[in-house]
């Protein structure tokens, strides 16, 4: 039986250049509607060169008897991955927490094609090395480091990934309502939401308000098997506390939350809002680091 050639699939999303031809139809005009407001094409165009350039050094690095595929960052949730696919994500750090939560132990390599732009967390590699890793995946010696993701579960079986972090809470600015349980202790609460973030997460949201507030809670790393939580600006009254607000989950000690939200409630993963979760009254959730890791090649 022949053996099936590997399918890299590609990973990319539009660029600001590409958002402004959307909006504006051509360059002439895009360039008109930021110059009547004192800004400059210049730069945005110089950055979706640079990407282009970082893409046609990728698919020259695909072999030519390989499959292909591309796939834009607004079509993920409606793409089938398959478990021989390479997963070459080209852009930003964040679009490679965009894509974990749908792979299922694909190994993931990130290609950073504007250094100047990007902090290459997620996307160490330059684009001219790819062709070198492809190789090394596909004989099966490549390294792959298994970052933890989180997982929210509902009590109906209904089930969000994430790679950085999930929030839960309500889409508008209003209060969420919830009781909160960890460690044996209940507390009902009403806050700005509460996020749980792995230690691929703790470089951003998470680290943000361990920051602000001054936390002493210890931040997981990336390979991490735990998860730290934080309640954003909860409310004291006299039906709702402030003991809970941060602590360290493991697959042992998650978070259980229930919803007290009659409208509006939601959980969301990695600043996704389109792909969510519906949180409504009665309803409860699990928060725990997920059985399935992103395999970032390294």
């Amino acid at each position: 039986m022949a053996t099936l050639l590997p399918r890299v699939v590609l990973v990319v999303r539009e660029t600001e250049y590409d958002l402004l031809l959307a909006r504006h139809a051509t360059a002439a005009q895009a360039e008109f509607f930021l110059a009547s407001r004192g800004q400059s094409i210049a730069e945005i165009q110089r950055r979706h060169q640079r990407l282009q350039r970082g893409m046609q050094q990728v698919t020259s690095s695909i072999p030519g008897r390989w499959r292909r595929t591309r796939v834009w960052r607004r079509d993920l949730d409606r793409f089938d991955f398959s478990p021989e696919d390479i997963v070459v994500v080209v852009g930003q750090d964040g679009l490679v927490a965009n894509t974990a939560k749908y792979l299922q132990g694909q190994p993931v390599v990130g290609v950073n094609p504007d250094p100047e732009q990007y902090d290459g967390v997620l996307v160490p590699h330059p684009p001219e090395a790819l062709a070198d890793l492809l190789a090394t995946v596909a004989r099966g010696r490549g390294h792959a480091e298994a970052r933890t993701m989180v997982s929210a579960t509902l009590d109906d079986g209904q089930q969000l990934l994430a790679l950085n972090e999930i929030f839960v809470g309500v889409r508008s600015h209003q209060s969420a309502r919830y009781e909160i349980s960890f460690d044996g202790q209940q507390e009902d609460q009403s806050s700005s939401g509460l996020i749980a973030a792995t230690g691929s997460g703790a470089t951003g949201w998470a680290r943000s308000i361990h920051r602000e507030r001054g936390s002493t809670t210890p931040l997981p790393r990336p390979t991490e098997r735990r998860l730290v939580f934080f309640v954003r600006e909860a409310f004291p009254s006299h039906t709702t506390g402030t003991a809970l607000t941060e602590g360290i989950l493991d697959e042992h000690q998650p978070l259980t939350v229930c919803s007290h939200n009659n409208d509006g409630g939601v959980i969301f993963g990695d600043g996704i809002e389109d792909d969510y979760l519906v949180f409504e009254y009665g309803q409860q959730a699990q928060l725990r680091p997920a059985e399935t890791s992103l395999q970032l090649v390294t």
